[in-house]
Formats: C-alpha cells, sequence, structure tokens
C-alpha cells in the first residue's frame, strides 16, 4: 500500500483524489495545510485523521510514503524538496516550478535522494494522446501544430471588481501561461521535442501577469502555435496538420473528440474509452513509477519537464513577465 499526503486543500486535489479512487494500493492518508482550520475541514470530508500545519513534520512522516503537490506554482520546488528530503515520492502540479533553476533543482533532489519526482501533466498520459502520437504518420510530414486552450477565468470577474485572487498574483507565480499555456506547450515538446526558437506576445494585466498570449514555436520544418487565455473562451478545436491530412483535437486538455480528416475527406477516429477522470492516468502512472523503482517517470520525463521550463522562461522574458521567485 503506497499511502499518500496531498498538499493543497482547492478542487484540483478534490479531482486528483477521485482519480485515485480506482487505484487499490495508492489511498489518502495525510493533509498538510498552512491552518489547521483547512486541514480538519478537509481531513473530515475524506475521513483521514493524519493533518499537519508543519511542512517539515509532514515530510517526515513516517505514515506518508508519496505526496501530491497541488499548492501555488511559486511554492511547488521549497515543498517538494522538503519532501523529497524526508524520502517521500513527489508528484508535483503543472508547471512543475516558478522557473527552470527551481526545476533543475527539485531534480537534482530527487536524484540524491532516489525518489520518484513527477510533473502531473495529465494529457501527456491519456490513451487518445498516445494514439495521437501513434497516427502522427498517417498525416506527415508534420507542417504546423495548433494548440487552443482558453478557458475564461470565473476569478477574472473577482479581478475586474478589483478583487485579485491567486489565479492573477505574480508573487504565486501564476497567469495564463502558466496556468493554461503549459497545457499547450508540454504536449508539443512531448510529440516534437524543444523548439529551435520561439516567438512570444500577450495581454498583460495590470496585476503584472498575463492575461492570455500566444507561443509562436520555430522548429526546422514546421511552427507550432499555442493559444491560451485565462479571459476568454474559445470553442475552435486543435490541430495538427500534416501534408496528407490534419489530426482534429476537439478539447485540448483532455484529449476529447480526435479524428483525422484527410485531405480527401474521409475521416478516421481516435477516439479511445477514457475515464471520466482524466487525472486518473497520471496518477497511475506516478503509482508504477514508484513500484518500478523509476525515479524518473516514463512518460512525464524530466527532460521534457526541463524542455518545457525553458521555453516558459523564455516566453515570460520576452512579455516582461517576471516573478519575485526569478530574483
Amino acid at each position: 500500500m503506497i499511502r499518500f499526503g496531498v498538499i493543497g486543500t482547492n478542487w484540483i486535489t478534490d479531482r486528483f483524489i477521485d482519480g485515485t479512487s480506482e487505484i487499490g494500493n495508492f489511498q489518502l492518508h495525510a493533509v498538510y495545510s498552512r491552518t489547521q482550520e483547512k486541514a480538519d475541514e478537509f481531513a473530515a470530508k475524506y475521513q483521514i485523521d493524519r493533518t499537519y500545519t508543519d511542512l517539515e513534520e509532514f515530510a517526515h512522516s513516517a505514515e506518508i510514503d508519496a505526496v501530491y503537490i497541488a499548492s501555488p506554482t511559486a511554492l511547488h520546488s521549497e515543498q517538494a524538496i522538503t519532501c523529497m528530503k524526508g524520502g517521500k515520492h513527489v508528484i508535483v502540479e503543472k508547471p512543475f516550478a516558478s522557473n527552470l533553476q527551481e526545476s533543475e533543482a527539485m531534480v537534482k533532489v530527487a536524484k540524491e535522494q532516489q525518489v520518484t519526482l513527477m510533473e502531473a501533466m495529465k494529457t501527456t498520459h491519456l490513451p487518445n494522446f498516445q494514439l495521437v502520437k501513434e497516427n502522427l504518420a498517417k498525416i506527415g510530414p508534420i507542417r504546423r501544430y495548433v494548440a487552443n486552450f482558453c478557458q475564461y477565468s470565473s476569478r477574472y470577474d473577482k479581478y475586474k471588481e478589483g478583487i485579485v485572487l491567486n489565479a492573477f498574483k505574480p508573487e504565486l507565480s501564476n497567469g495564463a501561461l502558466m496556468d493554461i499555456g503549459v497545457y499547450c506547450i508540454y504536449p508539443m515538446i512531448s510529440l516534437f521535442g524543444a523548439p529551435n526558437a520561439i516567438q512570444t506576445t500577450a495581454f498583460m494585466l495590470e496585476s503584472g501577469v498575463d492575461g492570455q498570449g500566444t507561443v509562436m514555436a520555430d522548429y526546422e520544418a514546421f511552427h507550432g502555435i499555442s493559444m491560451y487565455s485565462k479571459v476568454t473562451d474559445s470553442a475552435l478545436p486543435s490541430e495538427i496538420q500534416g501534408e496528407k491530412g490534419s489530426i482534429i483535437i476537439g478539447k485540448f486538455s483532455d484529449m476529447l473528440d480526435v479524428k483525422i480528416v484527410y485531405r480527401d475527406g474521409t475521416e478516421e477516429s481516435l477516439d479511445a474509452k477514457q475515464v471520466a477522470n482524466s487525472m486518473y492516468y497520471e496518477a497511475k502512472s506516478f503509482v508504477e513509477s514508484i513500484e518500478n523503482n523509476e525515479m524518473e517517470n516514463k512518460v512525464n520525463t524530466w527532460s521534457d519537464s526541463l524542455a518545457t521550463m525553458r521555453v516558459l522562461d523564455q516566453a515570460r522574458k520576452e512579455i516582461g513577465l517576471v516573478f519575485p521567485a526569478d530574483k
């Protein structure tokens, strides 16, 4: 039995826990929160009795084997490193950390402590993503990658009222690129490797973070375009274009409604049966890495996480998005 604890008590933690419900040997045992009140509230909801408000005590608890981190991005690196130094395996929500320097420090500690460290990018673990990867040759040569993920944030309504919540705070290393754009960029790197160069444009908010943006990536024989937003919605699908046809993806983050449309107009469905909670697959893969004594996950590799962070760092540099964590 792998006993896991969680850091972060928001909705995404609830979804992760729900996603683990079908994994029989991976069970929730503890929660860390900065306040006892939130820890108690969360523990009561899941009927667990191990609560912590001291991170060092949580990290060194003999009753925890692995940790899921869903705190604000600015806290990822410190919390992951503390937990790994306590001997814990760690899966940390995307984006991996605030910047490349923090990410590299996390990987270094994982190697030193001989523990599993994985970025929780769910998209690349989905069955339909694997089908996309396996079917690229049918439409090749590839000429364009277009990832579209625009999701109006309910927190933006509060922002317009003058209330700046966590999603739009630079001190927490947040913003559209980090929260939404990474869903477009990480899969691109997983499929095609790191780009040769990028160009970035963005709509910046007065709080200091980006509300939306576009990253244009240059590869030797094609271009990648990642469009993301927290201030608009979009009904447009995503697409990988090749000379023989295109792979169309309805909902990019969950890889839903996937099909090939060939040049002659014929279509081929690539939809596999996926469980409703898409976070199940990343949790299952994390458990398998622990069981196989793998420090590095075979799908969400450290090299992909670091390459993604290099793109995020460069994109932020181009649009002038600076976090306190960078200093």
